[in-house]
């Protein structure tokens, strides 16, 4: 692999930006996007002789980063927003069908697509470099989603990250801790749009398929203790709802509600329990406020608590 550096696109002019985005090997592009700071790139993408040369030549070679048998199975449009400085830069569509991406650049901001992504110029750029996250900028509320959110996963797990094997969304990757510093100082009112949303059976299930990753094996040598969970906000109306069992240190969790002895019923909307799962809420502090409505014994529904170690930022 060839090494580069942005360095020529300071005084480049719009051909040659064109030239560079399209004919520089793709790892190389990207290590150099990895070892240009935000400010150098910030100043870059101010000319409008770099940005649209950029982001058109980064979306005209997505194909180049897909993942063949994935792409094949996939159809949908994909409309991208960019902003800088939160005015609006550009509208870009990808239409993806019969194992092509067809990019047209510089659509109207009314184009009908099937999903809209919108981030930041530089957001952009660092998500097409493996710098950042899709699913972490999500929750963060540096990517805005709206539209088909199936079809926004499918997009997420279609591109690889060019050097690497790894897909640019995989759920079941998250660092937890990772996913607790996103969603740090997050505004209730985005935490109430995730979890009404397409996205909020994933987030679900990652939380309760991880849950018992989390139990701390001495706090939990002498718990007995099964705790349901009735999860408010779904589209449907519909609570989730799942059952925790902790058995002397053994915990198991069960999705659905068979019936059943249950020592504790916990009520709450979804967006406190991603609170909750995150350590953004303490449950002392959720039963206080009346966030988490708790039916049954309430110490043990505190005792559940007590032997997660919940993972923080």
């Amino acid at each position: 692999m060839t090494q580069v550096t942005l360095d020529v696109l300071h005084h480049a002019t719009a051909d040659e930006a064109t030239r560079f985005f399209s004919e520089t090997d793709a790892e190389a592009l990207v290590e150099a996007l990895r070892h240009t700071g935000d400010d150098e790139l910030r100043a870059l993408v101010g000319r409008d002789e770099i940005r649209l040369p950029a982001v058109r030549g980064v979306l005209s070679r997505l194909h180049e980063y897909a993942v063949g048998d994935r792409l094949a199975d996939l159809t949908g449009t994909v409309r991208i927003d960019l902003t800088r400085d939160d005015a609006r830069l550009g509208h870009h569509l990808l239409r993806i069908g019969s194992g092509s991406i067809t990019v047209e650049a510089d659509v109207s901001a009314t184009t009908a697509s099937d999903l809209v992504l919108g981030t930041s110029v530089i957001g952009f750029v660092r998500l097409v470099s493996g710098q950042a996250n899709a699913a972490l900028d999500y929750l963060a509320g540096r990517l805005h989603v709206e539209g088909d959110a199936a079809l926004a996963l499918a997009v997420g797990g279609l591109f690889t990250i060019p050097g690497t094997d790894e897909v640019a969304v995989d759920p079941t990757a998250l660092d937890p801790v990772d996913v607790a510093r996103a969603l740090a100082g997050v505004s209730t009112e985005h935490l109430r749009e995730v979890m009404s949303g397409g996205f909020r059976p994933v987030v679900l299930e990652e939380i309760f398929r991880r849950l018992p990753d989390f139990v701390n094996p001495r706090r939990a040598a002498k718990a007995d203790l099964t705790v349901g969970f009735r999860l408010l906000g779904s589209p449907d109306a519909e609570p989730e709802r799942y059952v925790v069992r902790v058995d002397h240190g053994a915990c198991k969790v069960e999705p659905g509600d068979a019936g059943g002895h249950r020592d504790a019923t916990i009520t709450c909307e979804g967006y406190d329990f991603l609170r909750l799962a995150t350590g953004h809420l303490s449950a002392v502090t959720g039963v206080l406020r009346g966030q988490l409505r708790v039916r049954g014994e309430k110490a043990k529904a505190l005792q559940l608590a007590s032997v997660l170690d919940i993972p923080k930022a």
